[in-house]
This record gives C-alpha cells, sequence and structure tokens, in this order.
C-alpha cells in the first residue's frame, strides 16, 4: 500500500440542515440535533475518521453550539476524532474556544480536531455583537491568541478586538495534543496565515473543478519552507451524496440541494439553481455525488492530484431525509473509503 492511501483521512462534515420528516415537513431542531448524534455514532462504528459539525445561527441548521453536541458524540463513541466545520472564531472569545476545545480534547481522550475560521454566513456578527468592518482583523488577532494558548503554557497579548493577556495560564491545559485546522476558501493570505500560524490548512471546496486549488497547496508548501515553520497535512471538504447508482444519488439530492441553494441565493442574489447546472457540477465541479465507485474515484482523483491527506465530505445539503443521510454514510463507510485506498494503492486514479 501507498503512503498516500496509508495515511489518507476520510471524514464527514455535516451543518445539522434541518431535515424533512416522512410528510415531507421541517423537522424540529432538537430531533434534528438528536439524528446528528445518532449520525455520528454510526459513522463511528463504520470506521469513519472524522465528524465535524458547523456552527451556524440560523433557521435552515441546527447547530449553533457544535461543542456541546461533539461532548454527547464523545460519550457515545469509542474511535472517531471529534470537530467542527467550522468554528467561527471571529465572533467568540479565543480564550473560551480554546478552554470548550481543551475540555472536549480531555474528555474524548485527545480526539478533538477544531477547524477554525471565519464562516460563511455574517448572522453571528450581528447576534454577538461585532462590525463586520472589523472582519479581517477579528479573525486574525483571534487566531494568533489561539495558536499561542496552543504552543505556550503562559500567555502575553494585546490588540485591539478584546482585552490584552498578561503571563496567563488558560485552564485545562492541553494534557495530550489538540490537532487544529484552520477552513480556508481559497485566498493566498489566508493560505500563508495558516503556515505563519503552524496550524493545519483545510480548504473549502464547493464548487468548480477541485484541482484548481492545486496553486494554494504549492503556495502552502512555498510559505513553510521561507516561514521555517513544519509542513503538515492539508486537508479539503465537498459537499457530497452517495446512493446505490449514480442516477440514484442524482435524483435524491437534487430537489433538497435545489432548495438549500434557492433560499441562499435569494439571499444572496445568485441566479435560481437549474437541474443543469447542477450535473454539471456533479460531472465536473466539487460535488461528489453518486454512486460509491462514482463517488470513490472522485474523492481519489482530489487526493492525488492536490497532494493531501485529508478528505470530508458534507453529507447533508439541505433538507435530505434523516434515513438517507444514514443510508449515505452506511455506503460511503462500508464501500467508498475501502475503493479510495484501493484506488490510491494501486494508482487507479
Amino acid at each position: 500500500m501507498t503512503d498516500l492511501a496509508h495515511d489518507i483521512s476520510l471524514g464527514l462534515d455535516t451543518f445539522g440542515d434541518v431535515s424533512h420528516d416522512d410528510q415531507g415537513q421541517p423537522k424540529p431542531m432538537d430531533q434534528v440535533l438528536r439524528d446528528v448524534v445518532d449520525q455520528a455514532v454510526y459513522a463511528d462504528q463504520l470506521g469513519i475518521d472524522f465528524i465535524g459539525l458547523g456552527e451556524h445561527h440560523r433557521s435552515d441548521f441546527a447547530i449553533s453550539s457544535p461543542e456541546i453536541v461533539l461532548a454527547t458524540i464523545a460519550g457515545k463513541t469509542n474511535r472517531i476524532k471529534l470537530g467542527t466545520a467550522v468554528t467561527i472564531l471571529s465572533t467568540d472569545d479565543p480564550v473560551r474556544v480554546f478552554q470548550r476545545f481543551s475540555t472536549l480534547n480531555a474528555v474524548s481522550n485527545g480526539r478533538a480536531e477544531p477547524i477554525l475560521g471565519r464562516g460563511s454566513f455574517t448572522e453571528s456578527y450581528g447576534l454577538f455583537g461585532y462590525d463586520m468592518q472589523d472582519y479581517d482583523q477579528l479573525f486574525e488577532e483571534k487566531l494568533d491568541i489561539f495558536a499561542r494558548l496552543l504552543r505556550d503554557g503562559k500567555v502575553t497579548w494585546s490588540g485591539k478586538t478584546r482585552s490584552p493577556l498578561k503571563n496567563e495560564t488558560v485552564y485545562p491545559p492541553l494534557g495530550q495534543p489538540m490537532t487544529t485546522w484552520v477552513g480556508v476558501g481559497g485566498s493566498p493570505e489566508s493560505v500563508v496565515r495558516v503556515a505563519r500560524h503552524d496550524l493545519q490548512l483545510m480548504l473549502a471546496i464547493i464548487g468548480g473543478d477541485p484541482l484548481r486549488f492545486k496553486p494554494y497547496v504549492e503556495l502552502y508548501h512555498r510559505a513553510v519552507t521561507q516561514l521555517e515553520t513544519k509542513a503538515r497535512p492539508i486537508g479539503i471538504h465537498s459537499p457530497g451524496f452517495v446512493a446505490a447508482t449514480d442516477d440514484e444519488a442524482r435524483e435524491a439530492l437534487w430537489p433538497h440541494h435545489q432548495e438549500m441553494f434557492g433560499r441562499i441565493g435569494r439571499e444572496r442574489g445568485w441566479p435560481p439553481m437549474t437541474k443543469a447546472r447542477y450535473i454539471d457540477e456533479i460531472e465536473q465541479g466539487a460535488l461528489v455525488v453518486g454512486s460509491p465507485e462514482t463517488v470513490a474515484r472522485k474523492i481519489a482523483r482530489s487526493v492525488k492530484g492536490l497532494g493531501i491527506q485529508r478528505f470530508d465530505m458534507k453529507y447533508t445539503s439541505g433538507p435530505v431525509p434523516h434515513a438517507l443521510n444514514m443510508e449515505c454514510l452506511r455506503l460511503y463507510g462500508e464501500q467508498v473509503i475501502p475503493m479510495v485506498r484501493d484506488l490510491l494503492a494501486t494508482d487507479k486514479t
């Protein structure tokens, strides 16, 4: 088996999309959260490597406090890594975020893997009293604090977005190392920032051919060389869905994908999502949708083409019913993951 096949980590992400019940009606958020826990427990049983829960503050996504849900999952699982996708660090206090994850890392015996980011939605800024004009500075300063807390026993820091820290120890300290990622949408400055803070790069690839992100992978490696930091594993996140056949997967996901992108598109002034655009994104772009073999080949192509060590599939896209998501997880764990490893081992990508 090649190093790439051996080293690749294959995980999942969900935002806790508010799903439909058997009558096609939105489920209550409390039931959606319980479904997410069930999905994560099932992923652990299937041997899937990671589950990431996105933080949102909207009516279409149920998870606003991912660390609490992750702590529940930690108590019901044994091996799966537990993280976020992403934690909106800009509108939270980095010391409190560190405390929550160091606590999760302790109770899960070292399985916490936060992914920090700025988020693709802006609701949290007004909700928690932050100004969008400070968008860049908020993330830069708070990421600096979090990175220092990971490295140092005592932290001294000053800036403009929160009160200074003077030789502070934050409790509980990390009893064992905690892998920390930074979610990046595709700006060169963000890639270099990850290298500068000696964290791990997670590229969010939600549209277009994933291989167009190759320059960002190359930039990261140039940056770590110039900054004399360590080259760490790189991951990507893409939306996907698995069913028994390509046609079944496309038809099952389409109405839910259309509803989600229609809602977001109306907010952002995008043109309506068409079936033709949806199919094109599956065939030529980032949507990892199809039979187990089709999905495995798309993942293996991205892993090989980009030279990455981690792939996470966002398996919920709109109000897909819980039962379909569970079947998607089964196929991903039982068939897709072994196929990906075989394709990478035999270089059939």
